[in-house]
């Protein structure tokens, strides 16, 4: 069984917000802007908090310069909803660094089938009290070995695709990163593809549930397709009936081993099936020339530790 998490936004009965100068305001200056993008604008390559007024926002924005914190006035009270900027999210983050608290982000599609909440191309990003739902991807990110990401206490529901002849989408999908940080946050009910999936050279994956379900031809939920090193601990993870492939839960350098994971540690994890399925997986599969450490991992019947590919 989950454990509750609190911190999972119930978000308010909005209506749509109307044409208002104060719906985003620069805390530092108490600048008020109608256009989320004219905010982002005036700060430019400087500091800036920018407080949501909340409602239901068909706006997005991209972050070229500085260092910008993205804060609803009261957690899940902001949406954003359906629009994309460039075809790719609602905040296209290519600054030096961004953060992103308790936001929704919701309905995001576009022809390439990457439509996400965030696409980040460049800098650090912080993720916290947010919710990533009912979208092709909830977070995707280019390359930059020198940033770090860092997700907490946020949900990511109904999200990856693998249609069309398309290549899939994740519910979170990150490049060649320096480091990916994903504590206290809830995945559930994909639509396809992976729950994670991450190139970054580190990762640190604690605290999760991933509760598959109600998920709908879904893949793995932790995919490290060039392998990595850093902590997978403490997380519950259930796999469901309806899979495109339910051979493994985690994956190591399925796609070629790029990343040295010889000092990957997997513990104290806790595995199993939806209630009344019988079937074999692996835990951990392995493509790599390099051995984790796994230890105190609690495994359903049917769940092998590991399978050496």
């Amino acid at each position: 069984m989950f454990r509750t998490l609190a911190f999972i936004i119930i978000p308010l009965l909005l209506a749509p917000t109307t044409a208002n100068a104060r719906n985003f305001i620069i805390v530092k200056t108490n600048q008020g802007f109608e256009k989320l993008h004219d905010a982002v604008a005036a700060i430019g390559n400087k500091n800036g908090i920018i407080s949501i007024a909340p409602g239901i926002y068909r706006q997005c924005a991209v972050q070229e310069f500085g260092h910008i914190i993205y804060r609803a006035e009261k957690p899940g009270s902001v949406i954003f909803d359906g629009t994309i900027c460039e075809g790719k999210a609602a905040l296209v983050l290519r600054g030096l660094s961004a953060s992103v608290e308790g936001i929704i982000f919701q309905n995001m599609h576009v022809a390439d089938g990457n439509g996400a909440g965030i696409r980040l191309e460049h800098g650090d990003l912080a993720v916290d009290k947010s919710l990533f739902r009912d979208s092709e991807q909830g977070i995707l990110t280019h390359n930059d070995p020198d940033a770090t990401i860092r997700i907490t206490r946020s949900t990511f529901r109904h999200l990856g695709r693998c249609d069309r002849g398309l290549d899939c989408a994740h519910s979170i999908y990150i490049g060649h990163y320096g480091a990916l940080i994903v504590h206290n946050s809830r995945f559930e009910a994909g639509t396809g593809g992976h729950y994670i999936k991450s190139r970054a050279n580190q990762v640190e994956i604690s605290h999760n549930s991933f509760d598959d379900s109600a998920g709908k031809a879904t893949n793995y939920m932790i995919d490290l397709p060039n392998g990595s090193n850093g902590l997978i601990a403490d997380n519950i993870m259930v796999q469901g009936r309806d899979k495109h492939n339910y051979s493994a839960f985690i994956t190591i350098a399925p796609e070629g081993q790029v990343r040295d994971s010889s000092s990957l540690v997997i513990r104290d994890n806790h595995a199993s099936f939806v209630p009344g399925l019988a079937r074999g997986s692996s835990f951990v599969a392995n493509w790599s020339k390099d051995t984790p450490s796994l230890s105190g991992n609690r495994l359903a019947k049917g769940i092998k530790p590991t399978d050496a590919r």
